[in-house]
């Protein structure tokens, strides 16, 4: 998770940077419909526990990255199954792993070695929290970094949200060369009313060769089509195979800090995640 048309009842800015593009995608431009595909892999989250044969809770003491100001942790209060969603919440209470203490606590999974695809829609329904400084995110890692670490083997941002600009998401691809010389290209989607945390949305990815598609709802709304690595050819970095994680994080680069007006506990709330091809 790095920092990275419009039609109906939304209204879009699309940004493209260096040698990637993001475009305005048309009704027509990729079938959304998950009727032509199999489902592979879900968890629908009925039970009272989330389930360790599809999932894994990282527990990171320095923020994962990014200047983030919490820590991840594998306590109930910060990652729970409950009510029929998986629960990721932030606490302000000076969370504590093996000594390190740190103002902030959240929660991190992910399906590395559990979940791993090469192409396909990947899809997901959730509902964000709300506050400066707050920054859930829907997005995929490469499992085996075969073009070497990142950006070189590639990122894709399904969901990015920052909690002070509740109306709008982020679909952002990450790839090009190892840091500083990684490249970015993405978009932002803006709801006509109200916000992103009033109630769920589905977002989701449709995955193919040299070809990736981003909806919401049921609705594309941005295909990218050109990127690259330093270290392969094209579609590489985006043609291995990719696991995804789910995360809420506190302050940031991308963010900023939580301010007076930000409340605490602050939950992420996923009711189901779809994997088809």
């Amino acid at each position: 998770m790095s920092l990275k048309s419009a039609f109906c009842s939304v209204v879009c800015i699309v940004c493209s940077v260096s040698s990637g593009q993001a475009v305005f995608a048309q009704q027509d431009s990729a079938d959304t419909s998950s009727t032509k595909m199999k489902l592979v892999w879900s968890d629908e989250f009925d039970g009272d526990s989330l389930n360790y044969s599809k999932w894994g809770v990282q527990e990171n003491a320095f923020g994962g990255g990014n200047q983030e100001l919490q820590i991840f942790t594998d306590r109930a209060k910060n990652v729970r199954v409950e009510n029929g969603h998986l629960v990721l919440e932030a606490h302000r209470d000076n969370g504590n792993i093996s000594g390190t203490v740190r103002e902030y606590s959240s929660g991190r999974v992910r399906t590395k070695h559990r979940g791993d695809w090469k192409y396909g829609r990947i899809e997901v329904r959730a509902k964000m929290p709300i506050g400066q400084g707050i920054w859930p995110a829907i997005w995929m890692l490469p499992t085996d970094d075969k073009y070497g670490g990142w950006a070189l083997s590639g990122e894709i941002d399904i969901m990015e949200y920052r909690g002070q600009n509740p109306k709008q998401v982020l679909g952002t691809l990450h790839y090009g060369g190892g840091w500083p010389d990684n490249k970015y290209s993405g978009a932002e989607f803006d709801l006509k009313s109200g916000s992103f945390s009033d109630d769920f949305h589905t977002f989701a990815v449709d995955w193919t060769e040299g070809k990736i598609v981003w909806s919401i709802d049921g609705k594309p709304w941005q295909t990218q089509t050109k990127w690259h690595s330093d270290n392969g050819k094209f579609p590489a970095p985006f043609d291995q195979r990719f696991h995804l994680l789910l995360n809420l994080s506190v302050g940031g680069h991308f963010v900023g800090a939580p301010n007076a007006k930000t409340t605490f506990p602050q939950k992420f709330l996923i009711d189901y995640v779809r994997v088809y091809q």
